[in-house]
């Protein structure tokens, strides 16, 4: 059963203060998706603890995991494209069923992952980015692949960069951070030791870290000063680091494209590196 629908049939028993959050949720689901613990404290008048104990109560660890259930729900609503399929691939599908299932849980996972990042901490990790002299990057496995990428694609907006997919050249340059510095620490179980190092050390020279983990509770999530998360479900596709890349992947860009907008000579930029390109493409 659907949390929407849990909220409904429990609704009567529920306390005056929790039902006013369930009948908001109810009534606001997509808006309470964009929404943060705190938001939505002010918007039914609770406070943010109320907002936390409300759903611990229904069985989940914390508000992002709430959040989750009613994406999920609604998800139920979102109509993939024809022929797309979500669901645990095996090894008696077919060519075609298992491209379908793949796209299918590529989809979920980073609509899923879109759902679960408020709009205020998305511009908290883009005033960080705006706000660091020098951006190191931190990640292995797969997410040093998501971490190069977005290193990249800061490059061409002139900022700073530390990447390396040497741990060891990675715990080295996060010894020279400062208080003037941000470390972005990618990791989807958010236990990966080597990112764990690097970001204790970070945190220890003063750096901001902003951390890319999953929703489960985590040592790197402890240790952030800003939290992004991804959603995946790598069994469903039987294989490592498949729809979670994909989630990091989304995630980043977003962060990207929104900065385009709020750094005034991002554009100029740009243009500069489209044009100096060019040249090796005659």
């Amino acid at each position: 059963m659907s949390i929407l629908k849990i909220l409904g049939a429990k609704m009567e028993s529920m306390t005056q203060a929790d039902r006013q959050i369930a009948r908001f949720i109810l009534d606001h689901p997509e808006q309470m998706l964009a929404m943060s613990s705190a938001a939505l404290a002010e918007a039914t008048g609770r406070s943010q603890s109320s907002v936390v104990k409300f759903s611990q109560k229904l069985g989940y660890d914390g508000y992002q995991q709430l959040k989750l259930a009613v994406n999920k729900a609604k998800a139920q609503e979102f109509h993939a494209p024809a022929g797309v399929i979500h669901g645990t691939i095996d090894a008696s599908d077919s060519y075609m069923t298992v491209l379908q299932k793949l796209i299918g849980s590529k989809l979920l996972s980073m609509r899923e992952t879109a759902a679960v990042n408020s709009e205020e901490v998305i511009d908290s990790a883009i005033d960080a980015v705006l706000a660091a002299r020098r951006i190191q990057l931190a990640g292995v496995g797969a997410s040093s692949l998501v971490a190069r990428d977005f290193s990249y694609k800061l490059l061409k907006l002139g900022r700073t960069v530390l990447v390396d997919s040497d741990s060891h050249i990675q715990i080295s340059n996060a010894s020279a951070l400062t208080g003037e510095d941000l470390l972005i620490a990618l990791s989807h179980s958010g236990r990966s030791l080597e990112t764990l190092r690097i970001a204790e050390l970070a945190k220890k020279r003063g750096a901001t870290v902003l951390s890319v983990t999953g929703l489960a509770p985590n040592p790197l999530l402890d240790l952030a000063d800003i939290h992004l998360f991804t959603v995946a479900d790598e069994e469903r596709v039987r294989s490592s680091a498949i729809t979670s890349r994909d989630a990091q992947l989304m995630l980043m860009d977003m962060v990207f494209i929104l900065l385009l907008s709020r750094q005034s000579d991002a554009h100029d930029y740009i243009h500069r590196s489209e044009a100096a390109v060019t040249v090796l493409k005659a």
